[in-house]
């Protein structure tokens, strides 16, 4: 077995060790993560369905934002992490240097480290996702496949966020442009809002970003919004995002690593 190799399956262990560790707060952050956003949009709905007395919104029904909610917990948390907040950490700190030893790149180690966690988060939500499936109108197989793309929209996410982390070998304060990230993909990604309560005339922002893959986009193939031929044309979109975002992390920190100086690291 090759030394990368190696590497690759000593990161992913080394993650899901990590994970073990500390797996009470593992499901509590889980858990949290998952049913206070819920909740809140629960109640949003409540409150202008039933209290507000509308009977449709954007052309969906109050049972149709309902199922929105509950389906897109599942592929929510999946997406994203902290990761690209450790690069950036590990560049300031100096600290990078010891990773730059190893057989594969930094930017890899840590994408396996992480990923180790998500994968298990994806089995979770997976078996939920597939056990409720006889007591709702729920497909298995378009269960299995929206959270297939919401894995490949973790791969994107971490390859953006990847690229803004380099931002941290010129600027210091690297963090914001992270926090930045963070809050336009929670908008963008139909994690805090579905995408089509978006107004049409705006819909082209989200619509130029891949960020709708890691969310909106799953949950609207597990529901049956998407056809079988437009999840497939968006599969095809998400690996050329994969290409665009491989770029992004070769260019950014080809250039990041040439004013790099390891200072305590």
């Amino acid at each position: 077995m090759s030394k990368p190799l190696n590497w690759r399956l000593a990161a992913v262990i080394n993650g899901f060790q990590d994970t073990l560790a500390y797996k009470s707060e593992f499901f509590i952050e889980f858990f949290s993560s998952a049913i206070v956003p819920a909740v809140i949009q629960l109640l949003l709905w409540y409150s202008m369905f039933k209290l507000g007395g509308a009977e449709k919104v954007a052309g969906q029904s109050y049972g149709d934002l309902i199922a929105y909610t509950w389906v897109s917990v599942l592929f929510s948390q999946v997406r994203g992490g902290n990761i690209d907040f450790d690069l950036a950490e590990m560049i300031r700190s100096g600290s990078l240097s010891q990773y730059l030893l190893r057989p594969i790149g930094a930017v890899e180690f840590f994408f396996f480290r992480g990923i180790s966690t998500k994968l298990m988060v994806a089995v979770i939500c997976l078996v939920v996702g597939l056990a409720v499936c006889p007591f709702t109108e729920l497909s298995p197989l378009r269960i299995l496949g929206a959270m297939v793309l919401a894995l490949i929209g973790n791969l994107i996410a971490y390859q953006i966020g990847a690229a803004l982390a380099a931002s941290a070998f010129v600027w210091e304060e690297a963090y914001s442009v992270l926090m930045v990230k963070n809050l336009v993909v929670q908008l963008l990604s139909g994690e805090l809002i579905p995408l089509y309560l978006v107004p049409e005339n705006l819909s082209w922002i989200w619509k130029s970003f891949p960020f709708y893959l890691y969310v909106f986009g799953p949950t609207q193939y597990a529901l049956g919004k998407w056809t079988h031929q437009e999840f497939i044309h968006n599969i095809e979109l998400s690996f050329v995002w994969i290409l665009v975002g491989w770029a992004l992390v070769h260019i950014s920190w080809k250039l990041g690593i040439k004013k790099y100086i390891s200072i305590g690291g």
